[in-house]
C-alpha cells in the first residue's frame, strides 16, 4: 500500500512543492534496533505505571499503554516502560501561507507564516479536512529528518512573520513544537498555533509562554456533538480557552458549521453566550463553511444563509468581530469597526487587498480595535 504526502523540501535553501510516494514499512519498536535514519525523542508528560506500563498525560485522553503499544493519537509509543515521540522532526507538511489562512484577522495582517505540520491528531473528525496525513500512523510514515534549528533557519530566510503550528494537530507534536518555538523566541520569530485544544493544562501553560496567538477550533456547542462528530471533550476545549486567556495569549475561534449537526440557533447562540462571558467581547470569531470531507460525503456544504445567519446571532449575542470562512468575496471576510462601521482591512480570501488601520485603530473614529498590528 502507498501513501501520498504533501511536502515542502528544502532545496538549496528553497522550498519546493512535492509529492512523494512512500512504501508503508514497520519500524523496529526498540529505539536502538531502529534503522539508522528513524530518531525517537522520549516524550514529555507521561507517568509509569509499573510492569512497563506508562500513562500519557498530554492530553485528555490519557491513554494507558503496555510495552509496544501505541496512542490514540497514533504519533506516541510505549517502547519499554518508557513513551516516546515518534513524530519528533518529521514535518510532512512545510509551506508558507498567508497569516490569515490560519485563519488569524487580527494578527500581522497580510504577512506570512511558516507553517508546520507532522502526522497524527488526538481526536476522529469525521469531517476532518486534512484527513489525509492527520489519520495517519507516525510510526509507518517516512519522511525527512528536519531539526527544530532548521525550521527557525528557515522561516527567517523567507522573510516570514510567525511559525505556525497547523494543518494537523499541533498537540501530538508537543516536544517538536515547544522546541521551535523555544528557538523562535530567541531569534524574535512569533509562533502561532491552529489547534483543536485537546491538551491538558500543565502542557498547555508550558507551551503559552511561547506561543503568540491561538485559533482554537470551537467545534460545537453540545458533548453529544463532540462525542459523536470529534471524539473529544467539550470542556477540556472549553478549559484550553479559558487557560490561554489567563495566559495573555491572543485568542480567535473557528467553527465549522456542518449541516444538521451544530447549525441551530441554539447551539450557535450557546457558543456566542460562552465566548462573549468567558472570553470577552472582542474575541474574534470565523464561522466556516463545510465542505463534504471524509465521513460526511454525504452531507451538502454549508448554505451560505447558515454563514449570515450564524453571524447575526452572534451580533446580536454582542460579539464585535464575526467573520465568515470559505466563502471568498463577502463582506464577512473583512473586518469593520465596531463603533462607526469604517472598513479597517479588506480582504479576498486570504489576500490583504486594503488596511486602513493607524497604529492599530480605526482611522475614522480614533476606536482601538484588539489584536496583535
Amino acid at each position: 500500500m502507498k501513501i501520498r504526502i504533501a511536502l515542502i523540501t528544502l532545496v538549496t535553501g528553497a522550498f519546493f512543492f512535492c509529492i512523494l510516494s512512500r512504501q508503508i514499512t514497520s519500524i523496529s519498536a526498540a529505539p536502538e534496533n531502529k534503522p539508522k535514519n528513524i530518531s525517537y525523542k522520549q516524550a514529555l508528560y507521561w507517568e509509569s505505571l509499573g510492569n512497563n506500563k506508562v500513562q500519557c498525560g498530554l492530553c485528555p485522553k490519557r491513554c494507558i499503554l503496555s510495552d509496544g503499544q501505541k496512542g490514540f493519537c497514533r504519533a506516541r509509543k510505549n517502547i519499554k516502560g518508557t513513551l516516546y515521540s515518534l513524530n519528533y522532526g518529521y514535518p510532512v507538511a512545510l509551506h508558507i501561507d498567508p497569516i490569515e489562512k490560519k485563519p488569524l484577522a487580527h494578527v500581522y495582517p497580510g504577512t506570512k507564516s511558516f507553517s508546520i505540520a507532522t502526522v497524527g491528531c488526538n481526536l476522529r473528525c469525521k469531517f476532518c479536512q486534512n484527513w489525509e496525513i492527520a489519520q495517519l500512523d507516525a510510526e509507518k510514515v517516512k519522511v525527512r529528518f528536519v531539526p527544530p534549528a532548521k525550521i527557525v533557519d528557515s522561516a527567517k530566510k523567507t522573510g516570514c512573520r510567525t511559525i505556525a503550528f497547523t494543518y494537523t494537530e499541533p498537540t501530538i507534536f508537543f516536544e517538536y513544537m515547544l522546541d521551535i518555538a523555544k528557538l523562535a523566541k530567541k531569534e524574535g520569530i512569533n509562533c502561532v498555533i491552529h489547534s483543536a485544544g485537546h491538551i491538558n493544562e500543565k502542557p498547555l501553560r508550558e507551551l503559552a509562554k511561547y506561543i503568540k496567538a491561538a485559533n482554537i477550533d470551537l467545534k460545537g456547542f453540545t458533548k453529544k456533538y463532540y462525542s459523536h462528530f470529534c471524539g473529544g471533550n467539550l470542556d477540556a476545549v472549553l478549559g484550553t480557552l479559558k487557560i490561554l486567556k489567563q495566559e495573555g495569549v491572543w485568542i480567535e475561534i473557528t467553527n465549522l458549521l456542518v449541516p444538521g449537526g451544530n447549525d441551530s440557533d441554539e447551539d450557535i447562540s450557546g457558543l456566542c453566550k460562552w465566548i462573549k462571558e468567558n472570553l470577552g467581547e472582542d474575541t474574534p470569531v470565523h464561522f466556516s463553511k463545510f465542505f463534504p470531507m471524509y465521513k460526511l460525503t454525504n452531507l451538502s456544504p454549508t448554505p451560505l444563509s447558515t454563514l449570515i445567519r450564524a453571524r447575526d446571532i452572534a451580533i446580536k449575542n454582542g460579539l464585535k468581530f464575526i467573520y465568515i470562512g470559505n466563502v471568498p468575496q463577502h463582506i464577512g471576510e473583512d473586518t469593520l469597526c465596531p463603533v462607526c462601521g469604517q472598513l479597517l482591512i479588506k480582504r479576498i480570501g486570504y489576500t490583504v487587498v486594503e488596511n486602513n488601520l493607524k497604529h492599530g485603530k480605526c482611522p475614522k473614529c480614533d476606536h482601538n480595535i484588539p489584536g496583535i498590528w
